[in-house]
């Protein structure tokens, strides 16, 4: 199976939300992200999580709630 561009379709929902934070992929193949915003931004933002983009087999999701930091500026993809 090719790639289903899993972070480019999550940093793209993040910019039409306005929802900041990041998304990366990490070694064992899951993919981690944090996301700062509105919670219904947020909410849809996990919704899509849940599901993927085309392709995607999402096998879980764990959600870890935290205070607002307000430390991001915007959403990026990271790398590594």
């Amino acid at each position: 199976m090719t790639g289903v561009f899993f972070r480019y379709h999550t940093y793209e929902l993040a910019q039409r939300l306005g929802v900041r934070g990041w998304v990366r992929n990490n070694p064992d193949g899951r993919v981690e992200a944090i996301f700062e915003g509105k919670k219904e931004a947020v909410d849809r933002m996990l919704n899509f999580c849940h599901r993927g983009p085309l392709g995607a087999r999402v096998a879980d999701v764990e959600v870890r709630w935290e205070p607002h930091r307000g430390k991001f500026s915007g959403f990026e993809i990271r790398y590594g």
